[in-house]
């Protein structure tokens, strides 16, 4: 058994399909809609992706000092806990930045470089433009730096603000974002994609996937990565199509694949090593939105369920 100090962080999720650091958001539903999700129960400790330091040790594999992550953190300051569910990580892999673990160089940045290698097909010099919804969180932002840097000549980001769209631009170097509360989706889009939409990055679901998927190209690609807009209903995961959607999609031989990155693991040690490498040359730029305290963890996230957080939703609950 361990006692750890959390150093660092907890890490919040609401719509990748994969670990990420959890999806918090399905863990609310009695059906998670996914095998490897529990429910959270009723008078229990909360849990979630957590990184922390080791203050006091009974088990070999593990020594005071040394940083550890799980999937299954405790909502608490301090916990006491097997070490069988814990992962020890190499602070050097993210320059000291802790919080990394539980984003860009952890389960959300596996699922954004996976999802794109494995499902996207993008091609170098085939000029392919690639779709992101959800582009502004923890998982969107990576995956659209991940396309471009894979040789998509185009990627385009869809979110909630002006604000992010100014930071999708701006700081990740995206080549266009719309405004989905704000803007005329069908017209930006094809404002922004003049060629079409070979790669859709899909984070969301509901009408904006429809949108997108209506603007895409014949033989192209959908990554279902998550579906938040759809996880308040009571539909099966992932949720069914419009017919019109469905057409499409047979119509154009698009691929539409779920993608969970557990199935992908084998993989996962050197895409990690590829993900550190990217993030400390800066290749890749990481977001974060980091709010202090533990009593301020249930502010942050129902503030990331609203969509307040860019890029990962972080809680520091220590030095």
């Amino acid at each position: 058994m361990l006692l750890f100090k959390f150093k660092g962080t907890f890490g919040g999720c609401k719509c990748n399909e994969s670990f990420s650091t959890q999806d918090q958001r399905c863990r609310m539903n009695e059906d998670t809609g996914a095998d490897y999700l529990t429910p959270w129960q009723l008078s229990k400790c909360l849990d979630g992706g957590g990184v922390g330091v080791v203050e006091s040790s009974h088990c070999s594999s593990y020594a005071v000092g040394d940083v550890v992550t799980s999937f299954n953190w405790p909502w608490q300051t301090h916990a006491v806990m097997k070490g069988s569910v814990l992962q020890k990580v190499n602070p050097q892999l993210v320059d000291g930045h802790l919080s990394y673990f539980l984003g860009a160089v952890g389960m959300t940045g596996l699922t954004a470089l996976l999802g794109v290698r494995e499902r996207g097909h993008v091609t170098k010099g085939a000029n392919h433009t690639m779709v992101v919804s959800g582009a502004a969180g923890a998982c969107g932002s990576i995956a659209g730096q991940i396309g471009k840097m894979d040789g998509c000549v185009r990627v385009v980001g869809i979110c909630g603000s002006d604000e992010k769209c100014r930071a999708l631009v701006e700081d990740l170097d995206f080549s266009a974002a719309i405004n989905y509360r704000q803007e005329d989706v069908p017209a930006r889009l094809k404002e922004c994609c003049p060629d079409g939409v070979d790669v859709y990055f899909d984070n969301v679901g509901g009408v904006t996937s429809d949108t997108v998927i209506s603007q895409m190209n014949s033989g192209s690609h959908v990554i279902l990565c998550g579906q938040i807009s759809q996880y308040n209903k009571d539909v099966p995961y992932p949720p069914p199509l419009t017919v019109e959607t469905q057409e499409v999609l047979q119509r154009k031989n698009i691929t539409r694949e779920r993608f969970v990155v557990l199935n992908h693991m084998s993989k996962a040690d050197a895409a990690l090593c590829e993900l550190s490498q990217c993030v400390k040359s800066g290749q890749i730029k990481v977001l974060e939105t980091v709010v202090n305290g533990i009593g301020n963890m249930g502010e942050a996230f129902c503030s990331m369920m609203k969509g307040g957080n860019i890029g990962k939703q972080v809680i520091k609950i220590s030095e």
